[in-house]
């Protein structure tokens, strides 16, 4: 676990600077704070590491933005920025195609996380922010979350038990 306490938001995209450079192909990075507490900043940060050229904004009425940028290799990479803000359902995170970008060959960053509920995925990198006791003062908790498969344990089967939930799916 890493904590960060940012006084400013260009502090926070610095931090999400150095955070991405940790981050490679396929990972999933879950944003959960409160209104206004960093998380679209952070999103910037992540995007500049990765010379992202479109300006990056809340996609909160669309629920996704996708960015190009490039890897450590000059490669394209794709980045998925969801926004969960105004999800009311489950069923709504998939008709977006949810699990594909999860499984594709990009980095998905998901604001909102906690409306995912039994969607979110098993390995994820979860990102906490809290307001702090200043003005510009942010708390931010950076966790990693593997999911551990046992011979005898089932994987954890999220998508499977959403599929029994939503038949349509």
């Amino acid at each position: 676990m890493e904590r960060f306490l940012s006084t400013s938001p260009s502090e926070t995209i610095h931090f999400a600077r150095s955070f991405a450079s940790s981050l490679k192909r396929n990972a999933v990075v879950t944003l959960i704070g409160d209104l206004g507490s960093g998380k679209t900043q952070f999103v910037k940060g992540v995007c500049q590491y990765f010379r992202v050229r479109d300006s990056v904004a809340s996609p909160t009425f669309v629920m996704l933005h996708r960015y190009v940028g490039l890897d450590r290799k000059n490669e394209e990479l794709l980045l998925y920025h969801f926004d969960l803000y105004k999800v009311k359902a489950a069923s709504e995170i998939l008709e977006l195609g949810y699990e594909e970008f999860l499984r594709g060959d990009g980095i998905c960053l998901i604001e909102w996380a906690d409306k995912l509920q039994h969607l979110t995925p098993g390995d994820r990198i979860e990102v906490q922010f809290s307001l702090g006791h200043a003005e510009n003062e942010r708390q931010i908790v950076v966790e990693k979350y593997s999911e551990t498969v046992t011979k005898d344990a089932p994987r954890g089967g999220t998508m499977k038990n959403v599929r029994r939930e939503f038949s349509r799916y």
